[in-house]
């Protein structure tokens, strides 16, 4: 386990209108308010189409992640998650997850990373900007190259091993 003891900045209410892309409109929003990093910790949305994280497909490593994803349309949505910069690229990288809900079929429920989504009616969102330290994500050679979240400055935080009983 690691942490880190962060400084927030700023907080915004975020409202994405009809239509709009997911993404390009997260990214778009966060360079005209130059942030480079921060966390979602709660939003709400309708979403006319969206592509998560997922296969019906027989995993040769259960261990390993899935890359693959699934196309929903017309779902509500439940999220939250983390942005990051990236400094090579002059990137956000936002790792968001969504519980979501298939409105024509009895709300029947899929959860995953979200990979794109289409705005239908609105989005509702909080983020909150993390003013220090600086936020990264690094592949992680030995965890099949996921982007692990990362704290670049300052002392690492771990929690201390359990006293052992006598």
């Amino acid at each position: 386990m690691r942490s880190h003891e962060l400084t927030l900045g700023r907080s915004f209410g975020v409202v994405f209108d009809h239509g709009d892309d997911f993404y390009p409109s997260l990214t778009e929003f966060c360079r005209a308010n130059s942030l480079r990093q921060g966390f979602i910790p709660s939003f709400i949305a309708g979403f006319s189409e969206i592509d998560i994280v997922g296969t019906c497909d027989r995993l040769n490593d259960p261990q390993a992640p899935v890359w693959s994803r699934v196309h929903l349309t017309n779902v509500e949505a439940f999220g939250g998650g983390t942005l990051a910069y990236d400094p090579e690229t002059n990137q956000i990288r936002p790792h968001i997850h969504v519980a979501v809900g298939l409105k024509e079929h009895s709300a029947t429920g899929h959860t995953s990373h979200l990979l794109a989504a289409k705005v239908q009616f609105l989005t509702e969102m909080l983020i909150i900007e993390v003013a220090h330290p600086d936020m990264h994500r690094t592949a992680e050679p030995s965890l099949y190259d996921v982007p692990l979240l990362t704290f670049e400055s300052g002392p690492t935080h771990r929690l201390a091993p359990p006293a052992s009983s006598p």
